[in-house]
């Protein structure tokens, strides 16, 4: 697809198109939408009008068969990212697919499988990796300026939101069949992502889940630990249900030499303790928090630079959060 135009199709169209990816994939030169799709007609036309996208369909394979569409956008609900992505590989269309990557890891091997028999590409958007904040994260601890890097501690608590009370109509992110977990597969997935990144693929990891509050039946409170290629140590607990004075989202990366404490979700600033003293760093990204990830799989298609957030860099990943809810 040398200096080929790449013209998108989404499968699906929720919130997470309407600011963070969407609108990132006309801003990067020779990408563009051509079409959208969702089950639901009202959404595929209100979403196409609004955006300015020339087509809609209600049916995947519809959209897969626009001649026009020469790589695929997949934002649904996980449980349905392998069955679409290995619907676009062997339609010979590259594909971009929210994260995670599947609902099980087995699903990821699937994907994978297919990426490798078709020779068509597959990658995942883990496009925290880009992002200016968290390079700047990358930058200290490959810099050396916390010194050895000892251990690694994830910490995030939320409270319940208003549609975890509403038994009758829950958020599908809790929904086991749907998301593959509960909002400990939506979430935790960003933070070990970035870790793996820094430290090499988690080789050890044991884990406890628990459904504290009752709200729903997938898993609330979940703690962890494992271990990175060289030995080093890392710990992580999520709450789900936690009062609002103790939410919390912070990474902590201990090094011999000093500290770094930064957050996944909320961007606070990233705070750099040394014997220097401790200092606050406010690093801003991009409007459309996708667009880094976006362009690097643009400029892949048209082969001029090599994206490394392919399906079996992400399928890890899902390796690591199926060992800590049991389900391998």
């Amino acid at each position: 697809m040398a200096d080929k135009a790449i013209k998108w199709g989404f499968i699906g169209c929720g919130e997470v198109t309407e600011k963070k990816s969407g609108p990132a994939f006309n801003l990067v030169p020779g990408s563009s939408v051509v079409a959208v799709m969702s089950r639901n007609l009202e959404r595929a036309r209100s979403y196409a009008e609004r955006h300015y996208i020339p087509r809609y369909y209600t049916d995947a394979q519809e959209l897969l068969n626009d001649p026009e569409v020469n790589a695929v956008y997949i934002a649904t609900p996980p449980s349905s990212h392998a069955t679409y992505a290995i619907m676009a590989m062997k339609s010979g269309k590259p594909v971009y697919v929210e994260k995670p990557l599947a609902a099980t890891y087995e699903e990821c091997l699937r994907v994978n499988r297919v990426s490798r028999e078709t020779g068509v590409p597959c990658f995942v958007a883990y496009y925290r990796r880009y992002l200016p904040y968290f390079q700047k994260v990358k930058e200290i601890v490959e810099g050396g300026t916390i010194g050895k890097v000892v251990g690694v501690q994830i910490r995030f608590a939320v409270p319940p939101r208003d549609l975890d009370y509403n038994r009758k109509q829950l958020p599908w992110r809790v929904q086991r069949d749907i998301a593959g977990g509960g909002y400990f597969y939506d979430l935790a997935p960003h933070q070990l992502d970035l870790l793996q990144q820094l430290f090499g693929p988690i080789l050890r990891v044991s884990g406890f889940c628990s459904n504290r509050a009752g709200l729903y039946e997938t898993e609330d409170t979940v703690s962890a630990s494992f271990q990175f290629p060289d030995g080093l140590p890392g710990s992580g607990t999520w709450c789900f249900c936690a009062h609002d004075s103790a939410r919390t989202d912070r990474i902590q990366i201990i090094g011999d030499q000093g500290q770094i404490l930064f957050s996944v979700f909320t961007y606070d600033p990233i705070e750099l303790i040394t014997e220097s003293g401790r200092e606050e760093l406010v690093i801003q990204n991009p409007p459309h928090v996708q667009l880094p990830l976006i362009q690097q799989v643009v400029e892949h298609l048209q082969e001029k630079r090599i994206c490394q957030m392919d399906s079996v860099s992400a399928t890890s990943v899902n390796w690591v959060m199926d060992k800590i809810l049991g389900k391998l």
